[in-house]
């Protein structure tokens, strides 16, 4: 047999793949799953970014690209920060990819390497802390909690930076809490981030979906000596229902883009080129179709609010973004159960699944112990049964 390296070793499966997987399964068996695992909007990309990508097939645009991306695309995202949030940068500044995942990683490339500390606020993306032990840096977990709204505060920053920290990992909308921090607590990180020498790696993937007052921030524009220590990260994923189209970008100083240019172009070579045609007319079409995608969001989150209230012993802070619900299950550990207690959130996680036929992820994969992450990005309809089904499941109904 072979063996593995080092590296494939320690490299875990990510867990809400792990989640959808198992649901899959379960439906191959033609068990019904209502299935809140994945972070995937659940709309058909627009129309007029489908019809792009068809004609630039058919005048054949299926060739290798710059590595970076087409100049015309570099521009449209450009081009879309001046609009979106008054941010003057320059297609040099910009760097497209094989999706915001993979964006993280080249920055990550590029900016820490062993022996370096990487500072993450928890809860977290799964995969934060993953990418960051591959380059060889050290993850820095740094606790928040939902007294807090799951926000890091600036003390805290300061706290957790040694002679060893090299960057700060930002992200707002954040998956998994749904938490937006306000203008006013971002300029007070950024505040205490300029008192150091952290460069910041600002993930803002989510920044088009904010419902009530919550409002998107670019961390790069608070301070004009943030541009200059900032990569922002960004995709049409989530805005544009464009998961699959893995069109991913990061925007920061030059120097830093044309490295992680590098390290792709070794890599991968370049983007898909008929993603990047798709992105275009994503940026540059009409953009109904972001306000009604998001409209629909806020409505399920709405009810979801509503329906969590409803469970027993469920303890949740209100998502201001994204499209997920994280809440607190602790108080069922130990207590009877079908099928018999649990005593974490992944073991409340597959007990949901066997018994309400319900997918759910584990906070502890959040870095968050004692709660489950809820995906809203799915149909009214299997939002109500699927809840009503735990409700049932957690009085003893199932």
């Amino acid at each position: 047999m072979l063996g593995l390296s080092p590296l494939a070793v320690s490299v875990r499966p990510s867990a809400t793949m792990a989640a959808a997987a198992k649901a899959r399964e379960l439906k191959s068996r033609g068990i019904t799953v209502y299935d809140f695992s994945l972070g995937e909007p659940d709309f058909h990309t627009p129309e007029h970014i489908c019809r792009a990508a068809a004609e630039a097939a058919a005048r054949g645009y299926t060739h290798y690209t710059p590595a970076a991306g087409l100049p015309e695309a570099r521009r449209a995202v450009a081009d879309w920060y001046e609009r979106y949030h008054n941010w003057k940068v320059t297609p040099e500044q910009v760097l497209l990819s094989n999706g915001a995942k993979h964006s993280i990683h080249n920055a990550l490339a590029a900016l820490v390497g062993p022996g370096d500390e990487v500072i993450i606020p928890t809860p977290y993306w799964v995969s934060y802390s993953e990418l960051v032990e591959m380059t060889g840096a050290r993850p820095v977990l740094v606790h928040t909690s939902a007294e807090t709204g799951f926000k890091m505060t600036p003390e805290q920053l300061r706290v957790a930076v040694t002679s060893r920290s090299r960057l700060f990992m930002l992200n707002s909308p954040c998956n998994p809490t749904g938490a937006v921090y306000s203008r006013k607590e971002l300029e007070a990180l950024a505040d205490a981030v300029l008192s150091t020498s952290l460069a910041v790696l600002s993930d803002e993937i989510y920044e088009q979906l904010t419902y009530g007052q919550a409002r998107p921030t670019c961390f790069a524009t608070l301070h004009p000596e943030l541009s200059d220590r900032t990569v922002v990260i960004s995709g049409a994923s989530k805005t544009y229902a464009m998961t699959g189209w893995r069109m991913g970008w990061a925007v920061g100083p030059k120097h830093v883009i044309a490295a992680m240019g590098n390290i792709q172009s070794q890599e991968t070579g370049c983007p898909c080129s008929i993603s990047q045609r798709a992105l275009i007319a994503a940026l540059t079409g009409p953009q109904d179709c972001v306000e009604q995608m998001r409209g629909e969001f806020s409505r399920r989150r709405d009810l979801v609010m509503r329906r969590l209230r409803d469970l027993p012993g469920i303890r949740f802070t209100e998502p201001d973004g994204a499209f997920y619900a994280f809440f607190d299950v602790s108080s069922h550990f130990g207590k009877p159960l079908a099928g018999g207690p649990v005593s974490n959130a992944a073991e409340f996680c597959s007990a949901a699944l066997e018994h309400a036929n319900v997918c759910l992820v584990p906070g502890s994969a959040f870095g968050c112990e004692g709660f489950v992450r809820m995906s809203f990005a799915t149909r009214s309809d299997v939002i109500e049964t699927g809840l009503s089904r735990i409700g049932e499941w957690l009085r003893g109904g199932l």
